[in-house]
């Protein structure tokens, strides 16, 4: 499946095009690959330090999932460096504690114009619709905030109008 990733209209950007997002459920795991397309020489990339649980990887460049479970929801942040985070809440940003997920995350090689980052983790028991985002810094200090789907009001990846996609089902033999 492909998808696209659109700007939050307060948080335009100067490096970056589009967003795709390419995903595909792998029996109970989720892979994903986000292509950022653009003026890719202009993002702050984080440089490549290894897989590593790391909180607050949103404040720079980074790829998210949030996927809504029966008590909640996990948060799942990809770091071009390597690094990871999941997270899981009981209500909207209340209850946060690590969760038990943990996401494998690679850099890929692109071109002078696309930049393509991939992972792949467990998804929550009975998951069936994901949100997808980006948080892009780039070289001038701007943020701009990406999603599939884009509540009214600031840039929240939480909101639940957000988690948008549903997600494919697994083939039954």
């Amino acid at each position: 499946m492909l998808v696209s990733l659109t700007p939050h209209p307060d948080t335009p950007s100067t490096a970056v095009d589009r967003i795709e997002v390419h995903l595909e459920r792998r029996e109970e795991r989720l892979w994903l690959r986000f292509i950022v397309h653009g003026a890719v020489d202009r993002v702050v990339w984080p440089e490549p330090v290894g897989a590593d649980r790391t909180d607050e990887l949103w404040k720079h460049t980074c790829f998210e999932a949030f996927v809504p479970t029966h008590d909640g929801y996990r948060e799942f942040n990809m770091s071009p460096s390597g690094q990871w985070a999941s997270y899981h809440f009981e209500g909207y940003r209340s209850g946060m504690a690590a969760a038990d997920e943990i996401i494998d995350v690679a850099m890929l090689d692109g071109a002078g114009d696309w930049r393509a980052v991939e992972a792949e983790f467990d998804l929550p028991p009975k998951a069936f619709f994901i949100g997808l985002a980006a948080v892009i810094e780039d070289v001038d200090g701007g943020i701009s905030y990406w999603a599939l789907a884009i509540p009214p009001g600031k840039p929240d990846f939480h909101h639940t109008d957000s988690f948008a996609l549903a997600l494919p089902t697994l083939e039954l033999s």
